[in-house]
């Protein structure tokens, strides 16, 4: 007979201590304060502003750990590198981040049971990354404490294909960017209303503007 799990007791859940990120600003208010672990997934058309949403959150999480960007769809290219000048990244920030040019999943599965201090690790797009959501709970399970932050493309405003639906609807905060703008869906802000995060301001006025017309 399979061992059951230990059950958790009310008293050892409400004296069991959990690690926050603690988020500040704009994306203390989109997010609110998420625990250290699990999946961040984020949504949206191509040209609304998703890689620079990504690039800025990343640039954010640089304080709080080490970040994998394993930018499957781009990879190194000019334009990744015109992005990251375009965020100012300086010299501290980027010494916290290491970008993957296409590094198939089972690979990046390796590097991280070698690596250390790594905190955060995007996965870009999750379309590119040709595994069983199976395969995404085993390596999870190996990395249980890391965000995992999973970009997805769309159709309408749907995630496309199965194991991108799977993903989303077990995410821990679910974020999605329209516009110029990225709104959250996040359990870490336990019903407090969040507030849009605005990427490029004069981009999104234009598009929301245009949308009242």
């Amino acid at each position: 007979m399979k061992k059951l799990k230990k059950a958790v007791s009310v008293d050892e859940l409400l004296k069991k201590k959990f690690i926050e990120i603690p988020l500040t600003g704009r994306l203390r208010e989109l997010i609110g304060r998420p625990e250290a672990n699990g999946t961040w997934f984020l949504k949206g058309k191509s040209g609304h502003g998703k890689t620079t949403f990504m690039l800025q959150l990343i640039k954010e999480l640089t304080k709080y750990g080490k970040v994998i960007y394993n930018s499957l769809e781009e990879g190194a290219r000019k334009s990744m590198q015109d992005a990251f000048v375009e965020l100012n990244l300086d010299k501290a920030t980027r010494n916290k981040i290491k970008l993957l040019h296409r590094e198939p999943i089972d690979e990046m599965r390796i590097r991280l049971q070698k690596s250390r201090g790594i905190r955060f690790v995007v996965i870009d797009s999750i379309q590119y990354a040709f595994m069983t959501l199976q395969e995404y709970k085993d390596m999870q399970a190996e990395n249980p404490n890391i965000v995992f932050i999973i970009n997805s493309h769309v159709d309408g405003k749907n995630a496309v294909g199965a194991l991108a639906k799977r993903i989303e609807y077990d995410a821990d905060i679910k974020l999605d960017v329209e516009g110029f703008k990225a709104f959250s869906r996040s359990r870490a802000s336990r019903g407090t209303i969040t507030k849009p995060y605005t990427i490029w301001e004069k981009g999104a006025q234009k598009y929301w503007d245009d949308l009242k017309l």
